[in-house]
C-alpha cells in the first residue's frame, strides 16, 4: 500500500486518516449494516483501532453490544464502524478519498444478502467467517 488511507464526510466536518495494512476489506451483508448504511450492503476497509486517527466531530451509535457506529452528525454521513474494545475500526469504502484503492476480497452474512446484488466472484460466508 502506498500512502495513508484517507477519507471523509460529505460536508468535510470530519475527516480521518489511517496508517499501515488493512486487516481485510470486505463486504457485509447484515441486516444491521443494510440499516446503518442505507445500502444493500456495507463495503468496508477495516482497519487496527491504533492505526486510523479521527478530527472533527464523530456521533457513535452502539448498533450492538460489540460494534459502534460512526457517523457526521452535521451532514449524517455514515463513516466508521469499530469494535467497542477498539481493536479495529471500519472505514466504509464510500467514504474514502480514492474509493477505488481496494476491492472486497470476501463477502460475509450472505444469508442476509438482497436477492438481486451479484457478488459471486468473491469468496463468501452465509453468516460471518471462521475467526
Amino acid at each position: 500500500m502506498s500512502g495513508p488511507v484517507t477519507g471523509g464526510c460529505m460536508c468535510g466536518a470530519c475527516r480521518y486518516e489511517a496508517q499501515g495494512e488493512p486487516v481485510d476489506v470486505r463486504v457485509c451483508h447484515c441486516r444491521k449494516c443494510q440499516k446503518a448504511t442505507g445500502a444493500p450492503l456495507y463495503a468496508r476497509v477495516r482497519m487496527p483501532g491504533d492505526a486510523v486517527s479521527i478530527s472533527g466531530p464523530v456521533g457513535w451509535y452502539p448498533s450492538s453490544d460489540i460494534i459502534l457506529r460512526g457517523f457526521c452528525p452535521a451532514c449524517g454521513t455514515s463513516l466508521f464502524s469499530k469494535r467497542a474494545d477498539g481493536s479495529t475500526i471500519s472505514l466504509l469504502m464510500g467514504s474514502l478519498d480514492d474509493p477505488d484503492r481496494f476491492a472486497p476480497t470476501a463477502q460475509i452474512w450472505m444469508s442476509s444478502k438482497q436477492a438481486w446484488v451479484d457478488l459471486s466472484g468473491l469468496l463468501g460466508y452465509e453468516a460471518a467467517p471462521p475467526a
